[in-house]
C-alpha cells in the first residue's frame, strides 16, 4: 500500500472506518461490494492511486456495447453496469457507437478476436424491429444478455424497463391535474420500446379519456427531434406531453417557450429516463425514472451465471419505473387558481 494514501482521508470521504480502508486495499475478502466501491470511488476522488495489487485484480474482460453517450441515461447504465462488473473481478470494455463510427457488428467482431468472457448489449440492434436477428443467432458460444429491447426472435436473457406502465403512470398523472388533451412524443416506431410505449398511450388513452384521439408525434431522441415534434404536438392543442426521453422533453420545453408559452403554466412536460440532473432544468423534469440499478444488477449476475457454467434464468424480465412528480406539470390552466 503506498504511502502517500492517508486513510483518514479515504475513510472520511467514503463514510468508513479506517480498518475498512485498509482490509479494501489490501484485497480482504470480509468487505460488501457497495463498501467497496465507496473506497475506490474516495481513492479515485482524492486522487490517490490505486495499489499495483488491486490494478491487477480483473479476472476477465466482458464488452459492453452501448449507443452514443450524448444520452446521459446511455452513461448512467454504462457507468452502473462498469461497477458491478469490477465489483465482482471482470475488466469491463466499454463500446460506445456514434453516428458513422463504429457499427454494433464491428464491435462484437473486435470483442470476440479479443476472446471476451461475454457481452452486454444495451439497446442495441436487438431493440430495432426492422434489423436481422441473425446476427446474435451467431453468438452461441459467448454468453451475453440484452438491456432494453426484448425481442423475441432472439433466445437470451433480456432485462427492460416496463415502457406500457411508464406511459400508463405519465397519462394518468396529466389526467389528474386536468389535463384532456394529451399528446406522445416518441422516437423511431421500429424500435420495441418506442412501439411498447405508444401501446400504452393508446391503451390509457382509450381508458380514461376514451372521447379523446390520441396524438403521437414521432421525431429522433434529441433535443432538436424533441423540439420539431412538439411543435407538431402543440399545434394540435396538446396542453400535456409526455416525452419517450429526458433530451425529448427538454426539446418540448424549448419549443414552448419558443412559442411564447409557459411550462408548466400553459403546456405541461413529463420526461422518460431521469436522467443525471433533471432535477435541476428550469423547471425541474417531472420524469419516468428507469430503475437503471435493479436493471444493471439483474443483467450483470445473470450475465455472470451464464459464463460460470451454472444455471440461469434466461427468462425476460421487466422492471416497473417510478414517477417523479416535479415543477414541470401541473393543473390545466383552466382549472388554475392564482393568487
Amino acid at each position: 500500500m503506498s504511502s502517500r494514501i492517508r486513510l483518514s482521508d479515504v475513510a472520511q470521504h467514503a463514510q468508513v472506518s479506517t480498518a475498512t480502508v485498509s482490509r479494501v486495499l489490501n484485497g480482504k475478502p470480509d468487505v460488501s461490494e457497495k463498501t467497496r466501491h465507496a473506497v475506490l470511488a474516495a481513492l479515485d476522488m482524492l486522487g490517490y492511486e490505486r495499489p499495483e495489487a488491486m490494478r491487477a485484480r480483473a479476472g476477465g474482460l466482458i464488452g459492453m456495447i452501448v449507443p452514443e453517450l450524448s444520452n446521459p441515461i446511455f452513461t448512467l447504465y454504462a457507468q452502473e453496469i462498469e461497477r458491478l462488473l469490477v465489483g465482482r473481478g471482470y475488466m469491463p470494455l466499454l463500446c460506445t457507437q456514434s453516428p458513422g463510427g463504429i457499427t454494433e457488428d464491428e464491435y462484437v467482431r473486435i470483442l470476440l478476436e479479443r476472446h471476451v468472457d461475454g457481452i452486454v448489449f444495451i439497446s442495441g440492434l436487438h431493440a430495432d424491429t426492422e434489423a436481422n436477428p441473425v446476427r446474435y443467432h451467431q453468438l452461441s458460444d459467448t454468453p451475453y444478455v440484452l438491456i432494453n429491447g426484448a425481442n423475441p426472435k432472439i433466445d437470451a436473457p433480456s432485462f427492460d424497463c416496463d415502457d406500457r406502465y411508464a406511459v400508463t403512470q405519465a397519462v394518468n398523472h396529466l389526467v389528474s391535474l386536468g389535463h384532456s388533451r394529451i399528446g406522445l412524443l416518441t422516437g423511431p416506431q421500429r424500435f420495441a420500446p418506442t412501439q411498447a410505449k405508444v401501446d400504452g398511450f393508446r391503451s390509457a388513452m382509450a381508458a380514461v379519456l376514451p372521447d379523446e384521439t390520441p396524438a403521437i408525434a414521432t421525431s429522433l431522441f434529441t433535443i432538436e427531434g424533441g423540439q420539431a415534434a412538439a411543435r407538431s404536438l402543440i399545434a394540435q392543442g396538446c396542453t400535456g406531453i409526455i416525452a419517450a426521453s429526458d433530451l425529448m422533453a427538454l426539446g418540448a420545453v424549448r419549443q414552448s417557450r419558443a412559442l411564447g408559452l409557459r411550462v408548466p403554466h400553459d403546456v405541461s412536460i413529463v420526461g422518460f429516463d431521469d436522467s443525471p440532473l433533471m432535477a435541476f432544468t428550469d423547471p425541474p423534469l417531472t420524469t419516468v425514472r428507469q430503475p437503471v440499478s435493479r436493471i444493471s444488477q439483474a443483467a450483470v449476475s445473470t450475465l455472470i451465471q451464464l459464463i460460470s457454467g451454472s444455471e440461469a434464468d434466461t427468462s425476460s424480465l421487466t422492471f416497473a419505473p417510478e414517477l417523479l412528480v416535479r415543477s414541470s406539470t401541473a393543473p390545466a390552466h383552466e382549472g388554475k387558481t392564482r393568487g
